[in-house]
């Protein structure tokens, strides 16, 4: 169990060997099981072509994080009409095509694939925010709040404590000036889901199935530091909803 370990202490190791801590871990990850998966040699090429250290431009750089059918899509569109500014997502198109091979995969290979996905889409937010704001469905921390979810077991409590080491934010990756976490009832979330009728991956029937893991995800999200996510409730209408998020990126990247 993890719920009385100190920070930094060895009972939450396995999520830190999950979730890669930096770029150079990132590398020597996927270099090691290159010879068996084609692909992540190629993940591999486009990382080692981002210049380490990305710095943004001068437009805001927001991110919208959140289960699926929390309305990431509706939301995300709306502000990048609304701002005039770009949309990306995690993982970026350029990878996104290889995520069924890796999502295959044992989890540290698995994590390895979504983490490097940042460090790339760090690259295209440098370039997109020197042009307009940029707006990201999400980033790192849906990376490390499924890794945190996935590696520990049963209830919220079993998570590493609050201000363990596994909640920050990556030193070498570029970093957001608003990070949004979308919520709704889990009852609509899940009535949502089936509307959509699209093939699901095995964390979002996990998710369905799995309240606990659920729980596990949405406060590893609220756990998040350096940013902290700043929670919006999704449920009322897409025009409520798209004036509540406004309202806070204008209070908090003016």
């Amino acid at each position: 169990m993890l719920r009385h370990c100190a920070p930094g202490s060895p009972c939450s190791r396995p999520v830190v060997r999950a979730l890669p801590p930096s770029a150079s871990v990132l590398r020597q990850r996927l270099r090691q099981c290159a010879e068996q998966i084609p692909e992540a040699e190629a993940v591999l090429d486009l990382l080692e072509k981002c210049p380490e250290h990305q710095k943004k431009g001068d437009f805001p750089v927001i991110v919208f994080e959140g289960l699926d059918a929390t309305g990431k899509t509706t939301v995300t569109q709306a502000v990048k009409d609304t701002l005039n500014g770009v949309l990306l997502q995690s993982p970026p198109a350029c990878i996104s095509q290889w995520r069924t091979v890796f999502d295959d995969k044992p989890t540290p290979i698995k994590r390895a694939f979504y983490a490097a996905g940042n460090y790339i889409l760090a690259s295209e937010i440098a370039k997109a925010s020197t042009q307009a704001p940029v707006i990201i469905d999400r980033y790192w921390h849906s990376t490390a709040a499924y890794t945190i979810a996935t590696e520990t077991s049963e209830k919220v409590q079993d998570l590493p404590p609050a201000q363990d080491e596994v909640y920050q934010w990556p030193e070498d990756l570029l970093k957001p000036d608003l990070v949004l976490l979308l919520t709704v009832d889990p009852e609509e979330r899940v009535r949502r889901l089936q509307h959509r009728g699209l093939e699901k991956t095995k964390e979002e029937v996990e998710l369905e199935v799995n309240s606990l893991f659920r729980q596990r995800v949405e406060e590893s999200y609220r756990r998040m530091v350096n940013p902290a996510c700043q929670e919006v409730d999704a449920s009322p209408s897409k025009d409520e909803v798209l004036k509540t998020v406004l309202q806070l990126i204008e209070k908090h990247c003016a």
